[in-house]
This record gives C-alpha cells, sequence and structure tokens, in this order.
C-alpha cells in the first residue's frame, strides 16, 4: 500500500481541494512515479468540468507528469528504481490485442487514460504500467518536459502519420498550447511553415516560434492569398471555425488533420474533398516508441514548449491562468 497526497475536485467545475487516499500493492508489471513536475493541459480542464461526460469523482487531474521511479513490479522490463521518466495521457494497454502487438498501443480498445477511471498527477505520486513510463533523455530539461508527453506528441504524430516532407508547405491553425510545439517541430522538419491566427499582435513571436508566414484568420483576403498552396494542414482548436475555407487552402492531395476535439460536427463539403483528391483525418496521442522518438527529436532541435511555473499548492491559481486565457503558452505545476 502506499499513500499518496494529492489535490482533487468534488464535482464538475469544483476547486481542488486536498486529497488523500491510497494505491494497493502494486502490480507485477506496474511503476510508481515520484511526481517532480506535472503540465496542466486544457484537457484536464475539460475532464474537471466534465465536458466530455466521463469524469468520475473525487477526480484527481495531472497526466503531463515527469518524475522519479520509486517502485517497481516483479515483472517490470526496461525501467529501473531512480528512472526519470514521462506519463502522458495514457498509463496502460492490454498488450495483447493486434493494434498493441503492431505497435500502436495508443489505438488499444482497452487503454488505460491516466485521469479516466483513475488519479493523476496533481499528487506526490502516480502509477502506471511500464510500458507507458517513458524514459527522458539525458539533458532534457524536466521543467519543460511535461507537455511534450501529452500535447508534444499530440502534434508529432500526424507529421509522422501523414508522411510529411521537408519540402513540403504547411499550415498549423491555432497558436496556442498545441499550435505552437506543432510550428516548433514543423519547422525543424524543415517545411515552410504558414500559421493561421486570430491574434495579429502575437505575430512577432509566431514567427520567432517557426512560422514562415502569419495569416489573420479572420481576413478573407488573407485566406484567398494562400488558395491551393498547404500539402498539409493541422488544426490544434477545439471550436468550430469555417473548414471549406481551410480545406481550400489545400494543394491537390492535400491533408487537413484536426488534433482539436471539436465538440460540433464538422462540416465538410464532398466537393472540396472530391476536386482536389483532399483528406480528411484526425488522431489522439501516439504510441510509446513514438513518443520516445519524438523526445529524441527534441533533444537534437533543442524543441521545448514554453512554460510558465506555478508551485503545486496553487494548483487553483494555474487552473484559473489557463481557463481564463492567459497561459503562455503551457503551465507546469512543481511539486
Amino acid at each position: 500500500m502506499r499513500k499518496v497526497n494529492a489535490f482533487a475536485a468534488n464535482e464538475p467545475g469544483g476547486k481542488l481541494v486536498p486529497f488523500t487516499y491510497e494505491l494497493p500493492d502494486i502490480g507485477t508489471d506496474q511503476v510508481d512515479i515520484e511526481v517532480h513536475y506535472c503540465g496542466v493541459c486544457h484537457s484536464d480542464l475539460s475532464m474537471l468540468n466534465n465536458d466530455w461526460g466521463m469524469t468520475q469523482y473525487p477526480f484527481v487531474p495531472g497526466h503531463e507528469v515527469i518524475g522519479e521511479v520509486v517502485s517497481l513490479g516483479s515483472e517490470v522490463k526496461n525501467v529501473k528504481i531512480g528512472d526519470i521518466v514521462g506519463l502522458g495521457w495514457n498509463s496502460g494497454s492490454c498488450m495483447h490485442c493486434d493494434q498493441c502487438m503492431d505497435g500502436s498501443h495508443h489505438l488499444c480498445e482497452t487503454v488505460e487514460g491516466t485521469i479516466m477511471g483513475r488519479h493523476g498527477g496533481f499528487a506526490d505520486y502516480v502509477r502506471c504500467h511500464w510500458s507507458w513510463a517513458i524514459a527522458i533523455p539525458a539533458g532534457v530539461d524536466s521543467q519543460k518536459a511535461g507537455p511534450l508527453l501529452c500535447g508534444g506528441i499530440t502534434v508529432f504524430n500526424p507529421i509522422v502519420l501523414w508522411g510529411v516532407k521537408p519540402t513540403d508547405k504547411v499550415g498549423v491553425i491555432g497558436i496556442g498550447g498545441l499550435g505552437h510545439m506543432a510550428l516548433k517541430f514543423l519547422n525543424k522538419w524543415g517545411c515552410e511553415v504558414v500559421a493561421f491566427s486570430s491574434h495579429p499582435d502575437k505575430k512577432e513571436q509566431i514567427m520567432a516560434m517557426g512560422a514562415s508566414k502569419v495569416i489573420n484568420s479572420r481576413d478573407p483576403k488573407e485566406l484567398d492569398s494562400i488558395a491551393g498552396t498547404l500539402n498539409f494542414i493541422l488544426n490544434t482548436t477545439n471550436v468550430t471555425l469555417d473548414w471549406n475555407s481551410y480545406l481550400t487552402s489545400l494543394a491537390p492531395k492535400g491533408k487537413f488533420h484536426t488534433v482539436g476535439a471539436v465538440l460540433e460536427p464538422m462540416e465538410i463539403p464532398a466537393f472540396s474533398l472530391i476536386i482536389g483528391e483532399k483528406s480528411v483525418g484526425g488522431s489522439p496521442l501516439g504510441s510509446p516508441a513514438l513518443t520516445r522518438t519524438m523526445l529524441d527529436f527534441c533533444k537534437r532541435h533543442e524543441i521545448y514548449p514554453m512554460v510558465e511555473e506555478f508551485p503545486m499548492e496553487k494548483v487553483n491559481e494555474a487552473i484559473e491562468h489557463l481557463e481564463k486565457g492567459k497561459a503562455r503558452y503551457r503551465v507546469v505545476l512543481k511539486r
């Protein structure tokens, strides 16, 4: 048994208050991680408010954990006591279905979410299956690495999934917590990157993140100026937009991909796809193996999210900061 001190909400939208619970004896394939840092993701906010109708209370958020392995089950592989690891949105998968055996553990039908039906990383300890405890490469800044385990892999996966080439001209919609990391990845990938933003005042900052050009997404003339030019567009927003205007920006055989959890049905005109052989897709995060690849890429190119740090005991201030749209661009709690 392990006693865990955490912060939990007892109702939708409720304040996080001190909460103590006990973990059972560790399973043979599990590891316990002592939390050093934990990112605050917009998905934590969605779960806190029960926007997706699946939250169980008391609810302990936190799925962008960086910490130290302190306990191991008897059959754990590739992880040892004292390792610095990260834990993202997923904390376990069955390890025997076709998806797991194919290396797509994140698509396992019984994949276990770190904050779905269990308690997350706004705590001093969190537990997971050893395969989802991702080793953090030596030299990587632990303070900034947490958001890579969720937001980072969310925008990195589509680049690999769609075979984006360094010669491609690409677009990113929404330069926030996800979008700013997508800019950095695609810039180092070698692409010409067009950023779509509704905040022209952020143009200099967006360019510094790796954009080649910034398009005011509220200006039809600016959108028209790039019609038919982009090979790939990544949507990171969770709001309804004029999707057809972005499909029009795609070149023939272009691909539009969303990682933003838009709750309303997306209106996609058929002829916008048929004419030009365009495609629309979406994806969740990525596999443990791809997450390790992403971290190696980040180390090689010194890619980090922009973060603001709060002490864990000021978690409610951090949540409010994110909820009001003030985060620039990811919030991290330090324990």
